[in-house]
């Protein structure tokens, strides 16, 4: 009798688990996008294994955050945009989220930019490519409903452990990954420094904390499953940091101690060819395409969500165009802002992808201090409140985040 009732709450569980699936991993995969497979081929070519420590703090910092995001939408019911909105007042949303929106258009680019560049791999022109899928997207939103695109989101995340088949096949150094992570070398300088604040402004972005905390208001989930949700969440963590750290060991090991230097993810696919073989190349161009994709979908998706939410506006890719014209409107905005800067001969691309990335990590203390307030206002979340450990990360990487900006603006003085 107590096995058999044992096992029907196994598969309760289990049931339960299934069916809140989603945002934690598709927030967490997102991170992935076109803009953090050039930042971390990028750190890898340039610096070896020695930028890989940076991915722990990351996923420490990532999964703290995650949980207060996750946590503040299941009691409150209310987007991070709108609590934002209903506490600091018009003007000061105004100003936070103008800022966002300008980083989020350049992040969106970035994205089609990692299209153009994994489909030219293959020989398949940008103004062919780039086109064809910001339609496919707008489609897939548009038209489409929330469950049909979370089934396509998470079957996108899957395909991003693609990476681990390319850095394996670059034959690692494991001892000297070890060493790296165990002792890590780093010259504090503005390129350096530059190069962190990518790193952790990709892995931990500003837009994602909107994401999330939509995500788990829009599946409707309830506190008493809040332990699935963090498995959720913990399982998009990990995923997240694993990804980017295989992507640093397949550059680490192949380029850069072949003294090759890259500037986008293209550029590391097409490297990698006559280095790790055919194949590898092949599957990181993939990774690159199909990351973009999913990224290009969800990022412009997301911006036009807390921008509406922030502004009393009606959102949601359940709701019809004549139910939501902003948000929609936005949407299509975002998409076509971004294809039509891929598709400008000769746009500083590369330029773009990689100081979207850090505008993140220069916006996100911002957002992280909103965050921060509002998840301690015992007005707005009651007896679920932070605990002090967590209030002190999240202050500590706010002031750490704070502290690397200021850093990067100071340093060219001092050359």
């Amino acid at each position: 009798m107590f096995k058999k009732s044992s096992r029907s709450q196994l598969f309760r569980n289990i049931s339960i688990f299934l069916a809140i699936l989603g945002p934690g991993i598709i927030t967490g995969s997102v991170d992935n996008d076109a803009g953090g497979i050039t930042t971390y081929s990028v750190a890898g070519a340039m610096y070896g294994y020695n930028l890989i420590w940076t991915l722990i703090p990351s996923f420490i910092v990532l999964l703290v955050i995650q949980e207060m995001n996750a946590r503040m939408g299941i009691v409150t019911g209310k987007g991070l945009a709108d609590l934002i909105r209903e506490n600091a007042g018009v003007k000061i949303t105004f100003f936070i989220f103008i800022g966002l929106l300008i980083a989020d258009i350049g992040n969106t680019t970035t994205e089609f930019a990692g299209v153009a560049g994994s489909m030219e791999v293959l020989g398949v022109s940008k103004y062919i490519s780039v086109p064809l899928v910001a339609v496919i997207i707008w489609v897939l939103v548009v038209k489409g409903n929330y469950k049909i695109a979370e089934k396509v989101f998470l079957i996108f995340s899957l395909s991003l452990l693609v990476y681990v088949v390319s850095a394996i096949m670059g034959k690692p150094h494991w001892d000297e990954i070890g060493h790296a992570i165990i002792k890590p070398e780093m010259k504090m300088n503005s390129t350096t420094l530059t190069m962190v604040l990518g790193i952790v402004g990709t892995t931990i972005a500003p837009w994602m904390q909107f994401y999330m905390q939509s995500s788990v208001i829009e599946k409707g989930i309830k506190i008493n499953q809040y332990k699935f949700v963090m498995i959720d969440i913990i399982v998009g963590c990990v995923a997240t940091v694993v990804v980017a750290f295989f992507i640093m060991v397949a550059c680490a090991s192949n380029l850069h101690e072949n003294g090759i230097v890259i500037h986008e993810a293209k550029d590391a696919a097409m490297a990698l060819k006559p280095l790790a073989g055919k194949i590898s190349s092949l599957v990181f161009a993939f990774g690159l395409f199909i990351a973009s994709i999913f990224s290009a979908t969800i990022l412009p998706l997301a911006t036009a969500f807390y921008v509406c939410e922030a502004f009393g506006f009606e959102a949601g890719i359940d709701k019809k165009w004549e139910d939501a014209p902003e948000f929609y409107i936005l949407y299509t905005i975002i998409l076509a802002l971004a294809v039509a800067i891929i598709l400008i001969p000769n746009a500083p691309l590369i330029g773009i992808s990689l100081w979207s990335q850090v505008i993140n990590a220069v916006l996100l203390p911002v957002v992280l201090i909103c965050m921060i307030i509002l998840v301690n206002d015992k007005k707005i979340m009651g007896k679920y409140v932070n605990k002090p450990i967590t209030n002190i990360i999240g202050w500590s990487s706010i002031i750490l985040l704070i502290g690397l900006s200021l850093m990067l603006l100071v340093a060219p003085l001092f050359k």
